[in-house]
């Protein structure tokens, strides 16, 4: 005869077959029907209903019954576990809102647990993917780099660190190249004032990026232009300085040579400021 014990594991499993299979189809079938009461499973039950929902990439559904385990039993273990898969989930599909709510609430709530790392991480995330294309507004990347910031100044020793430098510096390399795009346009239309200062912000803001030595040089472009002589060797002497090897630097040479010009700080300018600085090594 079967114990009540094991009786008791025999029809939890019959009881977990029968969720997993009614409530959904299978592979490509239609999604989990939301009307089945789960008050009267288990949070292990839904949390395995949520990963099975998962792993068939049915991220929404995942992403629900993750939920239903924080709503049931919002002071549990499970509750948990289910709040920062739920943040997952949500990522993985591409609900950035939602994932950013959720690990939100994670932070809040657990803000000493091991996983709040990854939730800060996961938030910051929700964020960075959405930067695509240098054109766009720019709001969502200077977010990202907040809420990335944040990961590498709390969490610093977390495994997430380093990747979220990584991305730090990838995002900030894409404000450095929104600024280019606008300067670029400025120059192309002979607005040179409005170019000129699109690249200083290059060269004083963004100066780690790899868009300074082309800064540099659209700067010598456009003070030629203008007739600003001093500025534009000063610029020139410091591409020599610190890119001397780059295309940017021969381009900028052939340039000020053939009017006649040295490469040479000149004068008491903004870049003649940044030349005595990164001549003593304060500069980049």
């Amino acid at each position: 005869m079967i114990g009540g014990r094991a009786m008791g594991r025999v029809f939890g499993a019959v009881l977990l077959a029968v969720f997993l299979a009614g409530c959904s189809g299978i592979g490509g079938g239609p999604a989990a029907d939301r009307s089945v009461r789960l008050d009267g499973y288990t949070p292990e039950q839904i949390y395995q209903r949520a990963e099975y929902e998962l792993n068939r990439g049915r991220t929404n559904d995942a992403a629900y019954f993750f939920s239903e385990i924080e709503r049931l039993y919002p002071y549990s273990d499970w509750a948990k576990r289910a709040l920062i898969m739920q943040a997952y989930a949500y990522h993985k599909g591409t609900d950035y809102e939602n994932s950013r709510a959720a690990a939100q609430r994670y932070i809040d709530f657990y803000p000493a647990d091991e996983d709040a790392a990854y939730a800060q991480y996961l938030l910051a995330l929700s964020y960075y993917d959405q930067i695509d294309e240098v054109g766009r507004d720019q709001g969502l990347t200077f977010q990202a780099l907040q809420a990335l910031r944040t990961v590498i100044e709390v969490y610093p020793d977390s495994e997430y660190a380093t990747a979220a430098t990584l991305k730090f510096d990838l995002a900030f390399d894409h404000l450095a190249a929104k600024e280019m795009e606008v300067g670029r346009y400025y120059l192309r239309r002979k607005q040179y004032t409005a170019a000129i200062n699109r690249f200083r912000s290059v060269v004083e803001d963004y100066q780690t990026t790899s868009h300074t030595a082309e800064a540099l040089y659209r700067l010598v472009e456009a003070y030629l232009s203008l007739g600003l002589l001093d500025e534009a060797q000063t610029a020139g002497a410091i591409l020599g300085y610190n890119y001397q090897s780059s295309e940017w630097y021969q381009e900028a040479y052939k340039l000020l040579t053939a009017k006649g010009l040295e490469l040479k700080s000149r004068g008491n300018n903004w870049l003649s400021q940044i030349y005595r600085q990164s001549v003593k090594g304060e500069w980049l």
